[in-house]
């Protein structure tokens, strides 16, 4: 039994409560400040594993070369308050994991954190001309120019309920406010009938666009001083390291293709404690998510740990089409 339902009743006076909220923003009673530049806002109608992170690296890698674009986080779970940018030699506890690996990956980007989302867009407003706002659906205060919504195929908002019963943040009629939609982890070989199967029942509106991507692998794995092979890994016995919302499919990549290891499965943003690490440092090779690896590498700075790279990979040869989408909410920022 699915001990979660018997929490319904919150979940019928957490939609109310959220309800209002969002009403009150939709009539103007609270304030949805707009900006004078356009901004980006990666978000989703559910909690954690809908693959926010790769799809903003998935935006940055084409938009950097056209556009002065920043990045705008909370830092979840970081240790500091207000204001923070983030450099590359700043830690997980001070910016968050999340931004860490922006940073490191997009270097010559600004990378920022802060929970007040207005505060954090006047300072970059002083640095960018694009700002990507990350985790900000249900973030009213702000008013993006543009909304991508994430929903990972095998756990739709279609089929969620709300908090507690279920993981929805909001109801999901809040899709309505998303401009673009992407189901996101799709299988390797998914059937175009059940993408067709989505789409109808999802019954967005025609100004609104539905797309669908699928988790990609790199070929190597990545350590502080080196870049193996992923089939380095094949005839060694090691440990998975993730403390990330959804490890299935990765654990499923890796079993499919044969490998040998043990799964240590923590919660999502986990603060390793000393008594765990010291269980770490005792492992031959560790591999471990990318996310996880900014925070675990100042911890086991001299040891065998290695982080597979994913990327978002947009089915059916639609990539494109994605992109000239946000690249025409840019340009046309301002026009209508």
């Amino acid at each position: 039994m699915n001990f979660r339902k018997l929490l319904y009743p919150f979940s019928i006076l957490y939609d109310g409560v959220t309800a209002l909220r969002n009403h009150a923003y939709d009539i103007g009673w609270k304030e949805s400040r707009s900006y004078d530049l356009p901004i980006i806002c990666v978000g989703n109608l559910s909690v954690g594993g809908t693959g926010k992170s790769p799809m903003i690296e998935y935006l940055l890698q084409f938009l950097k070369e056209k556009y002065n674009v920043a990045v705008l986080s909370r830092g979840y779970k970081r240790k500091t308050s207000g204001y923070v940018e983030v450099r590359t030699h700043s830690t997980a506890d001070e910016v968050g994991d999340e931004p860490l690996q922006f940073k490191k990956k997009f270097p010559e980007v600004t990378v920022a954190v802060c929970a007040d989302r207005r505060q954090g867009i006047e300072e970059l407003k002083k640095k960018a001309g694009v700002i990507l706002l990350d985790d900000a659906f249900q973030h009213r205060r702000v008013k993006p120019s543009f909304t991508i919504v994430l929903t990972p195929f095998d756990d739709l908002y279609l089929n969620d309920h709300l908090l507690p019963a279920g993981n929805l943040r909001e109801s999901r009629s809040g899709i309505k406010r998303a401009d673009m939609v992407i189901v996101t982890k799709c299988p390797p070989d998914v059937p175009y009938a059940s993408l067709q199967e989505i789409q109808y029942r999802m019954e967005l509106s025609t100004e609104q666009s539905l797309f669908f991507s699928r988790i990609g692998y790199g070929n190597f794995i990545k350590g502080k001083t080196e870049e193996l092979p992923v089939e380095y890994l094949m005839d060694k016995p090691f440990s998975l390291v993730t403390g990330i919302a959804n490890p299935k499919p990765l654990v499923q990549h890796l079993k499919k293709r044969q490998y040998s290891f043990e799964h240590l499965k923590f919660p999502d943003h986990h603060d390793f404690t000393p008594s765990e690490i010291n269980t770490l440092k005792k492992k031959e090779i560790i591999l471990t998510t990318e996310k996880d690896y900014m925070r675990l590498q100042p911890k086991l700075d001299k040891f065998a740990l290695y982080y597979l790279p994913i990327t978002t990979e947009i089915l059916n040869s639609q990539s494109f089409a994605l992109n000239e989408q946000v690249l025409d909410a840019i340009e046309g920022f301002g026009k209508s």
